[in-house]
């Protein structure tokens, strides 16, 4: 292949060439992909039907609830409908579509958690502010906002990407198209300048991590002075799970873009990718649903209240 008009497919090397390890494969990432699928769609549904839950903490839950719906859902079905059939093809407006996805999400992802951030920090350390500094208004355009830097952010990356010569044999060393794979497979310079790119774009992460981490600090600094134990508690739980998933967001999605490539694909890049990709719309649901007592109670009043009603359909 000597331009990239000729690539017309790429061949996603995935996990294993084994068949029985396939539909092993198959299995797994069908239930954590249903999983993930129910805990969103559960915990939108929840916000959406419980008045009570109308705030802007619950508005930006639902949001990063939909994001994670759609991260997921970029690179798992293909994965497993490919470990199904036993191919390993993908086209190539697949895999562009593949890469403009996964970023628009991943960027939309961390500017929400970082507006979440700020929300708590208002939330918390100016309380009598709260309700004028975050009205509807001032949450519509924070949330689109965070939709607008995905899709800006997706659009230079797929095309500083894919406007470059591939020249290599067209197989990507991942269970989905990743800039970094892609990356090796170009036959020109020109791809120093999607690595810079890549580089620019783990710098304004970190200074989001740091906004993040100083409106903790701030916010913790605050919780300890609060005279009430339940009332620590309560932030304390409102705010721990948020930080753990900017953690593991930030964490792996790092390593994965700055870490040296490598010719060959390794366990320890399947690891990390799954973890970047797959674990946080898989634990968000968890993390935030258990640790939190209001969409706990509402969604056993949405049960209880839906097992009153098919009681009462029976009856009539």
């Amino acid at each position: 292949m000597f331009n990239q008009t000729t690539v017309i497919e790429f061949l996603l090397q995935g996990f294993s060439d084994v068949r029985e390890l396939q539909i092993l494969y198959f299995v797994v990432f069908l239930l954590i992909y249903l999983a993930a699928l129910m805990g969103n769609l559960l915990i939108t549904m929840v916000v959406a039907l419980n008045h009570h839950l109308h705030t802007p903490m619950y508005f930006f839950l639902v949001n990063l609830s939909i994001i994670d719906l759609g991260s997921i859902s970029v690179t798992i079905p293909k994965s497993m409908a490919n470990s199904l059939m036993n191919t390993r093809v993908i086209s190539y407006p697949g895999c562009v579509t593949q890469v403009f996805l996964f970023f628009l999400f991943i960027a939309a992802d961390f500017a929400l958690l970082t507006i979440m951030a700020y929300d708590r920090y208002v939330a918390i350390c100016q309380p009598l502010h709260y309700e004028s500094v975050m009205n509807r208004g001032a949450c519509v355009h924070m949330a689109a906002s965070a939709w607008i830097t995905g899709i800006v952010y997706a659009s230079l990356h797929t095309g500083n990407t894919f406007r470059l010569p591939f020249c290599q044999p067209n197989v990507i060393n991942q269970f989905f198209c990743e800039i970094p794979q892609l990356l090796k497979l170009t036959c020109s310079d020109s791809y120093l300048s999607e690595v810079g790119l890549l580089a620019f774009s783990v710098f304004l992460s970190l200074n989001c991590f740091v906004f993040i981490i100083v409106s903790y600090v701030q916010i913790f600094k605050t919780v300890l002075r609060i005279p009430s134990e339940q009332g620590r508690r309560k932030a304390f739980s409102t705010c721990l799970p948020h930080l753990i998933v900017v953690c593991l967001l930030l964490c792996t999605g790092s390593f994965e873009y700055m870490k040296p490539s490598s010719s060959s694909a390794s366990g320890l890049d399947l690891m990390v990718a799954v973890l970047s990709s797959v674990v946080p719309p898989l634990m968000n649901p968890i993390i935030y649903s258990m640790r939190n007592k209001e969409i706990k109670a509402a969604l056993k009043k949405l049960i209880v209240w839906r097992l009153f009603t098919n009681k009462k359909n029976v009856r009539h």
